[in-house]
């Protein structure tokens, strides 16, 4: 096995200048620099990470927490992080909590020990003490949530205005009595944003018609049982806007099963573009959210932290788009 003695002797340098040069850590010339690589290349001489890591007390190491690997949605944050990480010669360390708070704290502390320069959270919610958890470690971390407070690095749609968007285009295709299903009783902070955002497409629209009804849950489940409970109001409105994919599709699939027919007797749209909207039948009208670029901005935005960036960061908007799909019918 190549070892840094080696290639020091082949490049006819010191032990240290091949550290600084693997490293870059302290000035070397571009003569000497050049000699180094070329004698790492040739002989395919590989660092010891552990070693490495005790000399330059970097590990290159991020932790992602996610809340639960089965979403869809999930690959392709991770997806994101995982390759710009890449780009920077960073690996990730992934870890699935499946919303467990105990499991999280276990993570976080198992992440510590490991000395992974950043941490990278993606899920619906985090505990308040999670939160303050990983801000006790001191190192740059930055969120993909549902219930977030300003004080998070974090990465977001204007989820106000899309959910504003998607009511007016229902709006525009001739649908005067459109109601809104919420996934939770206790809303997540970007739960209330997106009901501000009905509510103010309502009242923009001068439209006579609201209303607000609580799923439950997230699930499929959730969703498709509530359906058949409200089999019998379904007429009041023609279209309904569901608060995420997931529920949209519930929605979706319970209304058909009972005789309603999507789109011709009602119309369903959801938030978030998972793939499973475009499987469904008909195909769900939809928010599109770039989770690529989610996973992939925020991790350029924890490496610039790690790098020593003090700008504030905060909270990162992206933009969202209109999937229009077939479950709107156009009434006028």
């Amino acid at each position: 096995m190549i070892t840094i003695k080696d290639v020091a002797r082949l490049a006819e340098v010191s032990i240290s200048t091949v550290s600084r040069v693997i490293n870059d850590s302290k000035p070397v010339s571009p003569e000497v620099r050049k000699r180094v690589l070329k004698v790492i290349e040739e002989t395919g001489y590989k660092p010891n990470d552990v070693a490495r890591s005790l000399v330059t007390r970097r590990s290159y190491l991020i932790g992602v927490i996610v809340n639960n690997l089965a979403q869809s949605y999930v690959a392709d944050v991770v997806r994101g992080i995982e390759e710009i990480g890449k780009m920077y010669g960073y690996d990730i360390l992934l870890c699935s909590s499946y919303s467990s708070k105990e499991t999280q704290e276990k993570y976080l502390q198992l992440l510590d020990r490991k000395q992974a320069e950043g941490l990278f959270l993606v899920g619906t919610k985090f505990d308040e003490e999670i939160i303050q958890l990983a801000k006790s470690f001191n190192k740059p971390t930055v969120f993909f949530a549902r219930d977030i407070h300003e004080k998070m690095n974090h990465i977001t749609i204007d989820c106000n205005s899309a959910i504003y968007e998607i009511t007016k285009y229902l709006i525009e295709e001739g649908h005067r009595k459109i109601a809104y299903f919420s996934d939770f009783e206790n809303k997540t902070s970007v739960e209330h944003e997106k009901i501000e955002g009905y509510l103010k497409a309502i009242e923009d629209n001068e439209l006579e018609f609201s209303k607000i009804y609580t799923v439950g849950g997230n699930k499929h489940s959730h969703a498709y049982e509530f359906g058949k409970s409200i089999i019998g109001e379904v007429r009041e409105f023609t279209a309904c806007v569901c608060s995420s994919d997931e529920t949209a599709i519930g929605i979706l699939d319970s209304f058909i099963d009972n005789g309603i027919k999507v789109p011709d007797d009602i119309s369903v749209v959801g938030f978030g573009n998972i793939r499973e909207g475009k499987f469904v039948r008909p195909e769900l009208t939809t928010i599109g959210e770039p989770y690529y670029d989610v996973g992939a901005v925020g991790m350029r935005m924890l490496i610039k932290m790690i790098k020593g960036d003090k700008t504030k960061q905060g909270r990162m908007e992206l933009p969202f788009t209109i999937e229009k799909r077939k479950s709107v019918k156009k009434l006028i």
